[in-house]
């Protein structure tokens, strides 16, 4: 595993496809950041699915309420629709590149409507730059990113098996 530069600012994702380390970008979408944070230790992400993943383009999860695999509210069908029950966030845009490894927040029609929901680009996404908040970078474990199961749904989805902060992961 990669050495860890900034404990507070890495997220250790284990996927039913293997681990993701992920370096947050605070400097670039401080909120952004702040709320990806708060939900992992919240737990909120553990369990949600992989609910949109396009070949060649990116897989999106975090969606909270209904993607979250034994969850009260999980829904299949409306994996995707729902967010958490904390605000919505005012869009951090950049100049990033949406590159292979970027991960960038979902979000509906309102460029401030991101919520829970992200994505990571399997390839070059430009077209998506500054008009998506991009958060963080895969340190490590694209080659897992690259195995989570196509589809728009997906038949038995890949999901998150736990997300945290790496200060807050036990050696």
């Amino acid at each position: 595993m990669a050495e860890i530069k900034d404990p507070e600012n890495t997220l250790i994702v284990e996927t039913t496809q293997g681990t993701i380390t992920i370096e947050m970008l605070p400097d670039l979408a401080p909120g952004h950041v702040a709320r990806i944070k708060e939900l992992a230790r919240e737990g909120a992400y553990d369990g949600v699915v992989f609910h949109r993943v396009i070949e060649g383009f990116m897989a999106q999860t975090g969606d909270v309420k209904f993607g979250k695999s034994d969850g009260a509210s999980f829904d299949p069908r409306r994996a995707g629709m729902g967010g958490s029950d904390k605000p919505d966030l005012k869009a951090e845009f950049s100049n990033m590149n949406h590159g292979r490894g970027t991960c960038s927040m979902a979000r509906a029609q309102d460029p401030n409507s991101a919520n829970s929901q992200f994505f990571i680009c399997f390839d070059d996404a430009g077209f998506l730059n500054r008009q998506y908040t991009v958060w963080g970078q895969v340190m490590e474990g694209m080659d897992n990113v690259d195995k989570i199961k196509r589809g728009e749904p997906v038949v038995d989805p890949d999901k998150i098996v736990s997300m945290k902060v790496a200060a807050d992961a036990k050696a």
